[in-house]
């Protein structure tokens, strides 16, 4: 079992791959430096929006992103908002990409 970075360096190292990327991002919540949940949107620029989590397997273990909302962002905003009122501990990061680019999937974020 390999141990889990936490939540404020990895969000630090997030933003800047996304800055070496050229994805403009903004940290809209800063949650726990421990051990806070993370969620990343990306406004589209379009009027629509995506927001992704990371979650567990419960029956492996293994951590992946999963798209938790995808549709007119003001509805995404809405659900995000929603998730982070219930969870004072959460990241909220907000990254503007009309190729709808997360990085997620790169080595080092994608687990």
């Amino acid at each position: 079992m390999s141990a889990r970075l936490a939540s404020g360096i990895w969000v630090s190292a997030y933003l800047t791959r996304l800055r070496l990327a050229d994805i403009p991002a903004y940290v809209t919540a800063k949650g726990d430096a421990e051990a806070g949940a993370v969620v990343v949107k990306v406004a589209l620029l379009d009027g629509t929006a995506r927001a992704f989590e990371r979650r567990s397997d419960l029956m492996t273990g293994a951590r992946a992103w999963f798209l938790l909302a995808e549709g007119e962002e003001r509805d995404v905003d809405a659900l995000v908002s929603r998730t982070s009122a219930r969870d004072p501990d959460l990241w909220v990061i907000e990254l503007e990409d009309r190729a709808g680019r997360t990085l997620l999937e790169e080595d080092g974020l994608a687990d």
